[in-house]
């Protein structure tokens, strides 16, 4: 008899599974994993549109303009003003250093920074050259993602559920023992995209043929569920 709870608890770790002994608590658990692979949907990118002038009101009018031609190029590419946002506005000054003086406010900087959603992404290359021409003078960074990953990340789930169920057959049938209902179910899930880093200063391409060329990749979801039957 005890060479055969050995054996037993030998083949078990081997399929990662676990089962309770208590006489009153008899449980297995099976863990499943479920992964969706998929080409990224959407691009998301951050721009700063930079101005200096002598008075705060003429950084600030010169922004306005270079953020109305930026906003009307990227209206023209059929980019709605849901995925256009400002994430930060700021206004600093500008010192000069006179020798054996205090330093002294010689004009002021505004930089404001939006965030771009470009969802037709064999036009992210195009978007990007003609935003820095219209008036853009950072790509702070550009990332690919997935703009909807429940619905993946449910895909997944199902999968991993199915994983688990399917061993827990092949072990019941293995081990001659009958299960009951689940009684826990606990998920982890990862897999979510990484930034690609772009940068831009005072130009990205020099209008040239095309803008520079960027690859969007693949995206990994994957879940892992742990489901606890009862033994009958």
């Amino acid at each position: 008899m005890a060479f055969l709870i050995i054996a037993s608890l030998f083949l078990l770790a081997d399929t990662n599974q676990k089962i309770n002994t208590a006489a009153t608590t008899n449980t297995v658990s099976f863990s499943g994993e479920g992964k969706v692979v998929s080409m990224a949907d959407v691009a998301i990118v951050n721009l700063s549109i930079v101005t200096e002038a002598a008075t705060s009101k003429s950084a600030q009018d010169n922004n306005s303009k270079k953020s109305k031609s930026v906003v009307d190029f990227l209206k023209k590419q059929k980019i709605d003003d849901k995925d256009i946002k400002t994430l930060s506005y700021n206004i600093y000054p500008q010192y000069s250093y006179p020798e054996r003086e205090n330093p002294k406010i010689s004009g002021y900087q505004v930089n404001q920074t939006m965030e771009v959603k470009i969802r037709i992404l064999e036009e992210v290359s195009g978007i990007l050259d003609g935003i820095v021409s219209a008036g853009v003078n950072q790509v702070n960074n550009l990332s690919f993602e997935i703009d909807d990953p429940e619905k993946l990340k449910s895909d997944a789930r199902k999968m991993a559920i199915a994983d688990a169920k399917k061993k827990a057959r092949e072990l019941e049938k293995e081990l001659g023992i009958d299960l009951g209902k689940i009684i826990n179910f606990s998920e982890s899930a990862g897999g979510f995209p990484t930034p690609i880093y772009l940068e831009a200063k005072g130009g990205m391409g020099g209008g040239g043929d095309g803008g520079p060329s960027v690859p969007s990749g693949e995206n990994e979801i994957s879940v892992n569920v742990y489901l606890t039957y009862q033994i009958k």
